[in-house]
């Protein structure tokens, strides 16, 4: 601001604009306004995962079709760390009954059934951890898209298809969470059992209690959720049956 001499009087004019944080307005407003819009750590990935999704909106036309359709862009794109993952879960489920078997057998003898277990994994050629270091590398990506259709006013009363007029508020017939739910029970289903009783319990409540929270949650926030775990479920299935795992 400029210096007023003592008496003297001067006029600072200054711009406000008041509105929704739409990116594309807001760029046009003024070179750099529309970084109020605050996506956080994952601003990095937050950016082009909306500047892709614009596209894609552009293209398609409704904002429901288009979280579809870059969730399934993703997926492909995220094919082979998807495929490496599912195929360590499939074999390990393929070994549980021996897994079970042999817990029994030295369920009194710990150091013997910790060498056994590494001896099946060596055999089976399975990485205990090797179904959960590619879905945890992808993790950001998914977060980042997360909190950019929780921050995207653009979908502020866009309808997607019967039900759902508005992919901004939730869905009034819950039938999105009860989907979400339905399927991501079906993924503790397709998964291994873990080797923790109290932790295999855990794998079963947890999608209860996530679907629940998902009562409350944006319908386009619990689309983009249902469309990751049906096309998961598609993945895993087919690396299932190409292992013959049932």
């Amino acid at each position: 601001l400029p210096t007023v001499a003592p008496g003297a009087t001067a006029t600072q004019q200054a711009t406000l604009f008041a509105g929704p944080q739409e990116e594309n307005n807001l760029a046009k407003l003024a070179p750099g306004l529309e970084r109020v819009k605050d996506y956080g750590i994952l601003t990095i990935i937050a950016e082009p995962l909306f500047w892709l999704l614009d596209k894609l909106h552009g293209f398609i036309g409704n904002w429901g079709w288009t979280i579809v359709a870059l969730v399934l862009l993703l997926k492909i794109a995220l094919y082979g760390l998807n495929a490496s993952a599912y195929k360590s879960m499939a074999r390990m489920k393929a070994v549980a009954p021996r897994i079970a078997e042999m817990k029994e057998r030295y369920k009194d003898k710990p150091q013997e059934m910790q060498q056994e277990m590494m001896k099946i994994y060596r055999e089976e050629k399975i990485n205990p951890i090797g179904g959960c270091l590619p879905i945890f590398a992808q993790m950001p990506i998914f977060m980042a898209l997360y909190w950019v259709l929780l921050s995207t006013v653009e979908m502020r009363q866009a309808p997607w298809t019967l039900w759902i007029t508005d992919l901004s508020v939730r869905d009034p017939y819950f039938i999105l969470p009860l989907l979400m739910m339905a399927s991501s029970l079906f993924q503790v289903w397709l998964n291994p059992p873990a080797a923790d009783p109290m932790q295999q319990k855990m794998m079963w409540i947890m999608p209860v209690a996530f679907g629940v929270m998902f009562f409350v949650f944006p319908a386009g926030l619990v689309l983009y959720w249902l469309t990751n775990n049906i096309l998961s479920i598609a993945q895993q299935w087919m690396i299932n049956r190409q292992l013959g795992v049932n």
